[in-house]
């Protein structure tokens, strides 16, 4: 089958849905068709007209950046000017783009995530509250017959996540009775006749977000008519979306050293640091892109030093204040790691689907150089 536009979305907004989001952004299809056919895609962090340029040379159907072409409507779109020229250069190429943007950064797999896995950090956690998710318990009885399809069918909608595991349920025999009305067609029993028949209830475990799905997906496995389930909130710890990480590292080690390991993973030629150079460090707080706004919540969680970029002269000093260390990668230093994550997750999704497409990382030269 034909993999199009529609679907290289779907995978995307699987990983990194657009309820996380924020309000101020603009992720999604930027321009081009959801039915076009795309066997190469490019991926970039930004989209520009050397951009286009490789696109065309690499002859791609579809590139996917993670800022977006569009954060507000233009008034109007010139030929002679940068943007009108690359979107005349899009539109006459056939290429259509698609950005995802903050959903990306407070995704489970997001860019901080990544992040802080390569500097090494253990026990990842979300550095706020971002966005949480009500988890809920689905109940539905079943004759035994169909136990299995259905398990099978609610797992395959989302059901039954717990941490690393999926497929999780608990399933108890019992007596399950009804009487079918005059314009009923039961799968089992007689209209008008009160029946008695084995069923087993079957519990599973879901996020909110799953529901509709995994209940249209019960309801057509199930041979009952009126399919009987019940749905409960849990007071059980909600998912948590952040779009920062705080972690530990191994060993507290110097400021001078962590940058200098910061300075390698993200191949920098340099990076701004506030704070003592031979202060040891060891819990560590990152945000990629443009994190300033969580040093408050970073020095309240008792970080010692915040990973981030375009950090300012006032709040450098705030940090200053607040004892906090900074780490000042860049704002395309902290994220240019977009195109090899979106890559690696497209490429494992695709081939699950049996889709031969092939995923391009584009790697923009660094906007400031050093003299």
């Amino acid at each position: 089958m034909q993999a199009r536009v529609q679907d290289i979305i779907s995978m995307i907004e699987s990983y990194f849905p657009l309820r996380l989001a924020e309000s101020w952004d603009n992720p999604g299809l930027q321009l081009g068709s959801r039915r076009q056919p795309v066997n190469r895609v490019l991926i970039s962090l930004d989209l520009d007209l050397q951009i286009l340029d490789l696109a065309r040379q690499e002859k791609v159907d579809l590139i996917v950046t993670h800022h977006p072409l569009f954060f507000r409507a233009p008034q109007n779109i010139d030929f002679d000017q940068a943007q009108g020229a690359l979107i005349q250069g899009l539109i006459k190429s056939n290429i259509s783009v698609y950005s995802a943007h903050t959903n990306v950064d407070a995704g489970e797999q997001g860019l901080s995530q990544v992040l802080a896995e390569k500097l090494g950090l253990e026990e990842i956690k979300p550095l706020d509250n971002y966005r949480q998710e009500q988890l809920l318990k689905l109940i539905v009885f079943v004759p035994f017959s169909h136990l299995k399809a259905v398990r099978e069918a609610m797992s395959q909608a989302g059901a039954g996540h717990i941490g690393k595991y999926s497929e999780c349920s608990f399933s108890t025999p019992g007596k399950g009775t009804f009487k079918p009305g005059a314009e009923t067609r039961p799968y089992i029993g007689e209209q008008g006749r009160l029946e008695e028949v084995d069923e087993y209830r079957l519990e599973m475990v879901l996020y909110e977000r799953e529901l509709k799905k995994v209940v249209k997906a019960l309801e057509l496995a199930h041979p009952y008519e009126e399919v009987a389930y019940d749905v409960y909130e849990l007071k059980n710890e909600y998912q948590v979306f952040s779009m920062g990480r705080k972690g530990r590292l191994k060993e507290a080690i110097k400021l001078k050293e962590f940058g200098g390991l910061v300075k390698k993973v993200l191949n920098l030629e340099n990076i701004r640091v506030v704070g003592s150079l031979e202060e040891r460090v060891e819990k560590v707080a990152v945000v990629s892109g443009a994190g300033a706004g969580f040093i408050d919540i970073a020095a309240r969680q008792g970080m010692d030093v915040l990973i981030s970029g375009d950090i300012k002269y006032h709040e450098a000093k705030n940090a200053q204040a607040l004892g906090l260390a900074l780490i000042d990668a860049g704002h395309q230093g902290t994220e240019q790691i977009v195109s090899s994550l979106l890559c690696r997750l497209l490429e494992e999704s695709s081939q699950k689907q049996g889709w031969k497409i092939t995923f391009l990382p584009a790697y923009s030269p660094q906007v400031f150089s050093s003299l």
